[in-house]
């Protein structure tokens, strides 16, 4: 496979775009701007880019953070192409033509691989990132381009990948911390004692994260993320390239009437948790509503959902995975920050997931968020 990026230096941020050459079929540079000449954005109209712009100039501390969306845009413009056209350009299917597998022990899509090379190549050269860590790699990667490197990204660049091949919905899951401190090596120290040194600044709790969002690739393509002070959410407008605001100041409802669990492992739950969701289906909960059950099996396709409808999405500890399947730092923190911000709440179960500090990158941690009413009935339950 090769791998070709070309970068645009702007004003407002480095800027990157990433074209892939799949390895069996040879596929043309693909226009990621293309506008055509009687589409002419309306001045009213809020893009991603102007709403960072004057984000930075009303708080310089987001001067930087405008840099590390720009290229986060980019690269999600190049996953939702490829996505789009992944089909027809022998983009499903495994890895290698299979046996392919992460730090986690799972198997690699094609455009697992992919999506991670470009979201690696688009924050590396911003200059602001000293950290990178991701799903799909085994440990954090130092960036040697960094020439400020103030902040670590955390980020899975396709979640719900085993949906890929089904045309369903999949996503980027990303979050930005601060470095606790910058990360300075000596010379003569070896690879593993620079990683080593390097992890601390990774290895922080989600109450540090200073940004945080996920990217939707579905029947449009919609970036959802906060900075800390309310989420808003932008859809991708093909017409002119550019992320517009049709999501302002989300607010989750304070409960909802759907659930969204993967009730086939329900027999190696929790008894509080099968009494808990049982009551749900029957109208026996708190609001003594009955409730509907949703589930895509793409954490960010059920969050985004349950952001809008409200309600709780859960993926919980069971006999065979206790902390569940979710990893901490660069889902379910991130997701947790996202939902907080919108009004919600996220736990354990037992615990909130923001003062959660990780051990190790990949940890696993059983996750339910959404509604804040439903997440603390949930919480009553699995206490008893």
């Amino acid at each position: 496979m090769k791998f070709h990026a070309i970068y645009f230096l702007s004003s407002a941020a480095l800027q990157c775009a990433a074209f892939i050459t799949a390895p069996t079929s040879k596929i043309s540079a693909t226009k990621l701007h293309q506008r055509p000449e009687s589409s002419v954005p309306s001045a009213s109209v809020m893009t991603l880019s102007r709403f960072m712009l004057e984000q930075s100039i009303k708080n310089q501390e987001n001067q930087e953070l405008e840099a590390l969306m720009s290229s986060i845009q980019i690269a999600c413009k190049t996953i939702s192409n490829l996505v789009s056209k992944s089909g027809i350009q022998d983009l499903t299917g495994m890895q290698g033509g299979g046996g392919s597998v992460n730090i986690q022990g799972e198997e690699q899509k094609k455009l697992d691989v992919i999506s991670n090379d470009v979201l690696k190549e688009c924050l590396r050269y911003t200059g602001k990132l000293g950290v990178i860590a991701s799903e799909e790699e085994d440990h954090p990667i130092l960036v040697e381009e960094a020439f400020s490197s103030r902040y670590v990204a955390v980020f899975d660049p396709l979640d719900g990948s085993s949906n890929i091949d089904a045309a369903i919905s999949t996503g980027t899951i990303f979050g930005i911390f601060e470095e606790k401190e910058e990360c300075l090596v000596d010379d003569d120290a070896t690879l593993d004692e620079a990683r080593e040194k390097c992890l601390i600044n990774t290895l922080q709790p989600g109450s540090g994260l200073v940004a945080s969002g996920y990217c939707m690739y579905s029947s449009s393509t919609i970036l959802v993320f906060t900075m800390g002070d309310g989420v808003n959410g932008f859809t991708l407008d093909p017409t002119i390239g550019e992320f517009v605001l049709t999501h302002p100041n989300i607010k989750v409802p304070k409960r909802g009437k759907i659930y969204s669990f993967n009730e086939a492992n329900s027999p190696d739950w929790d008894e509080g948790l099968r009494t808990y969701v049982n009551n749900l289906k029957e109208g026996k909960g708190e609001s003594g509503s009955k409730y509907s059950a949703r589930y895509i099996g793409s954490m960010v396709g059920d969050v985004h959902r349950t952001l809008l409808y409200g309600g709780i999405f859960g993926y919980p500890g069971d006999k065979k995975n206790p902390n569940g399947k979710l990893r901490l730092l660069y889902e379910a923190a991130p997701m947790s920050y996202i939902v907080e911000q919108a009004g919600g709440k996220s736990s354990t179960g037992v615990k909130r997931i923001m003062d959660l500090l990780p051990e190790k990158v990949h940890q696993r941690v059983p996750t339910f968020l959404g509604s804040y009413d439903d997440v603390t009935e949930v919480e009553k339950y699995l206490s008893q």
